[in-house]
């Protein structure tokens, strides 16, 4: 099969991450979560007291940092310099964050050449929520991958943990409200590719998910 870079974009929830791993293996490709980066680029911003609407102070954090994937042998970790952060970026406060961040242009200046680098020698798969339409445009394979806003929900609302006392209706809420900033901001807007292929995933196991993005490919090859 010849290298490929493919891309799975859709809305939080759709289950982007376990699918995009579960491919990755599958191909014996590299997995890049693009989402964490902007993760990390919050945590950064918020840890220096810098507001999205500071661009001069956001402008110093990115050209600060120095946010690298590390493969520990089961999982990829997100360090930024020598820190561990992979575990901090996945608070809520960090998620709503990501969304606001990440619709100023100059973090996704900053982000893409990191992003155009990773995917230079293929072999990956890129989950994220502009891949096939900003970020490689000539992916060789386009996915879509979104559920329904309950779906979502009840799949986020199941990782949090029972002590954190987070209502399902608070959790349902945030993701239509993040839904709204991705897919309304004037820069990347989220949306599918022309030429992707969109599946919903409400009533499909990760597996299910899995082996029809893997037909579709094999149709590439």
């Amino acid at each position: 099969m010849k290298k490929m870079i493919v891309t799975i974009d859709g809305p939080a929830g759709a289950g982007k991450t376990t699918v995009s791993r579960a491919l990755a293996r599958r191909l014996n490709y590299r997995h890049v979560d693009t989402g964490a980066l902007y993760r990390g680029v919050a945590l950064e911003a918020l840890a220096a007291g810098v507001s999205p609407d500071d661009d001069q102070a956001l402008e110093r954090v990115c050209d600060a940092m120095d946010l690298t994937f590390v493969n520990d042998g089961q999982t990829q970790r997100l360090f930024s310099g020598e820190t561990d952060i992979t575990d901090d970026i996945r608070a809520d406060e960090i998620s709503m964050a990501a969304s606001l961040f990440s619709a100023k242009p100059l973090v996704r200046k900053c982000l893409l050449e990191t992003q155009k680098k990773m995917g230079a020698e293929k072999c990956a798969v890129f989950e994220g929520r502009d891949m096939g339409t900003v970020v490689f445009p000539e992916a060789d394979v386009k996915f879509f991958l979104t559920a329904s806003e309950k779906a979502r929900a009840l799949r986020r609302f199941k990782e949090i943990s029972p002590d954190s006392g987070v209502a399902f209706d608070q959790v349902q809420k945030d993701m239509r409200t993040r839904d709204e900033n991705d897919s309304t901001r004037s820069i990347a807007p989220l949306k599918p590719a022309k030429d992707a292929i969109v599946i919903d995933s409400s009533d499909l196991s990760a597996t299910d998910v899995v082996e029809m993005m893997l037909q579709r490919i094999m149709d590439k090859k």
